[in-house]
């Protein structure tokens, strides 16, 4: 039996995937989550073979009161090199390439979109079971004609919380950063990826998956 976990912060696919899988004579649904923090909790409560991993899902809160991380790709990180840790296959409305590029260096082992046929679905997760990665072909291509993310991390990390709708002010607060150092991160951001303001990198970032 394959033991799997499944993490979708949205109830009603959540629970269909729970149903369709647990059909499969060699499946075994054994916990769900719908959040970061429920994610790992769940993935420690039942050690899985295989995590089924939404992209964005809300934090969540621990046991302790801690934040949980902010999304699958967190998710993915923090299980890197765990004892025990599952394989991941990352299952998300959001078919972009950098999120396949973004997850894959994550450390999850395959990368499939939610419209997905569920007979291709169960097929992956039966082959990363055995080891291998499964990526949908498409995005593949995409992410190799996208390219990495020109970004570095510090601007993407400014351009993510511009995204969020942070000023320049809270931006800077919450980064511990000085507003000019802000203003020099996002002008960078925008010159990387040749658009005019701030809303366009946010977009043009967006849609390739970088943030």
């Amino acid at each position: 039996m394959i033991r799997l976990v499944v993490a979708d912060d949205q109830a009603i696919l959540r629970s269909g995937l729970v149903a369709l899988l647990g059909m499969e004579g060699d499946v075994e649904v054994v916990g769900e989550a719908a959040d970061g923090a429920g994610t790992l909790a769940a993935v420690a409560e039942h050690r899985p073979d295989v995590l089924l991993l939404d992209v964005q899902m809300p934090a969540g809160t621990t046991r302790e009161g801690a934040a949980g991380p902010s999304d699958g790709i967190e998710v993915a990180e923090a299980l890197q090199g765990s004892r025990d840790a599952p394989r991941i296959i990352v299952l998300t409305t959001f078919g972009r390439a950098g999120y396949l590029r973004r997850t894959m260096e994550a450390g999850a082992h395959g990368f499939m979109v939610k419209d997905t046929p569920v007979e291709r679905l169960v097929d992956a997760i039966r082959r990363v079971h055995q080891g291998l990665k499964v990526v949908d072909p498409e995005l593949a291509a995409q992410s190799l004609a996208v390219g990495p993310s020109p970004l570095t991390a510090k601007e993407t990390e400014v351009l993510q919380a511009a995204a969020d709708g942070g000023t320049t002010a809270s931006i800077a607060k919450a980064l511990f950063l000085s507003e000019g150092t802000v203003r020099n991160h996002l002008s960078a951001v925008i010159g990387k990826l040749g658009v005019t303001h701030r809303a366009e990198a946010v977009r043009t970032a967006a849609e390739n998956g970088w943030i």
